[in-house]
């Protein structure tokens, strides 16, 4: 009797499905692919297959991502969420997807992650979400993906970063925060990051690096910054960048170039593990002489105006010193002139006593 029931049981589930699958979604593999892509759904659609591998719920209206959404979807291994308008993520949205490797909320309307979003993701590997609203990223929310070699924060809103905002991604390789609105980025960011192999930063509003921003990121390959408001930069900052070989992208910043600015360069392209990948493209926004100039083109004249000021000031220091002396001279010779002329007598000879 019990196995009848059971039988019964997986019969009635299968014939969901597959009905689920025929007018819903549509299923490939035996049920381990699920396309729900562009159906219009206004939420996740209930009785999926339990052997679901990937599901993609790409392109439709959900809006909102309810708790326990995903239940019973113990295998599930890939998760499309990406341009479905999702504005808001509850709490234990994801309960469940303990061996998810992929998840994609790209191209949706959030402003802000739960704290506890990554709490059953203990398995992702690669997390995008990026072109949302997102305007922060707060601890606790990312520190359970403790498996995460790539996250894409790209085309946000972040105008600032916490130190331990990525607090437990130990096995983060990929960071992308490009095109976003950060101003600064601080000593301690990064510190949690040991094998990041890749920091785009580029294009954002940075104007401001931490001497220590970028000290503990060891195995860092790629470090792009192009695109930002540097005016200058510290020698140190990327001194600290103790690497094998580090490539990084300085080009279209609005830099000041001097004298300070030719050293700082000279010093890092004399690194033999430091390659600016962009140098003939860095160009001077002031002074206005030299808007548009490339600093490569003007580096071996950037100091001599500084060399001739110095030399001037110099001349006129010897000049005035010089005149001083002659001057001293001309009152000593004076003086004596004058003595011989009052008929002084000279000074007595002990002798002729």
């Amino acid at each position: 009797m019990l196995l009848l029931l059971a039988l019964l049981t997986i019969g009635l589930s299968t014939a969901l499905s597959s009905r689920l699958c025929s007018y819903t979604c549509q299923c490939y593999e035996h049920s381990d692919l699920v396309d729900c892509r562009a159906r219009k759904l206004t939420g996740v659609p209930h009785g999926l297959p339990h052997g679901t591998w990937l599901l993609d719920l790409g392109g439709n209206v959900l809006t909102e991502l309810r708790s326990r959404a995903f239940t019973g979807l113990w295998s599930m291994r890939i998760l499309v969420l990406s341009e479905s308008h999702i504005q808001d993520i509850h709490t234990q949205a994801f309960h469940s997807l303990s061996f998810l490797e992929k998840l994609d909320l790209s191209h949706n309307h959030l402003s802000q992650l739960p704290s506890d979003f990554s709490l059953s993701l203990a398995s992702l590997r690669d997390l995008r979400l990026d072109h949302n609203a997102l305007q922060q990223v707060e601890p606790p929310c990312l520190e359970h993906l403790e498996s995460l070699e790539k996250l894409d924060l790209s085309h946000n809103q972040l105008q600032a970063l916490r130190p331990g905002a990525f607090r437990g991604l130990s096995r983060l390789r990929h960071l992308y925060l490009n095109y976003n609105r950060l101003a600064a980025i601080r000593e301690g960011t990064f510190s949690m990051l040991p094998v990041l192999e890749l920091l785009l930063l580029s294009h954002n509003n940075i104007s401001r690096l931490d001497t220590e921003a970028f000290k503990s990121l060891n195995g860092l390959a790629l470090l792009a910054l192009e695109g930002n408001q540097l005016q200058h930069i510290k020698f140190k900052t990327f001194l600290n960048l103790q690497t094998s070989a580090t490539h990084l992208q300085l080009s279209d910043n609005p830099w000041s170039c001097d004298c300070d600015l030719h050293r700082v360069f000279s010093k890092i392209l004399s690194v033999r593990h430091l390659h600016v990948d962009d140098y003939r493209n860095v160009t001077c926004r002031e002074p206005w002489q030299l808007a548009g100039a490339s600093l490569a083109g003007v580096d071996s004249q950037l100091c001599m105006a500084e060399t001739a000021t110095v030399l001037i000031i110099t001349g006129a220091v010897l000049l005035t010193v010089i005149g001083a002396l002659v001057t001293a001279e001309r009152k000593r010779k004076l003086n004596k002139a004058k003595g011989w002329g009052r008929g002084e007598p000279d000074a007595p000879d002990m002798n002729d006593k």
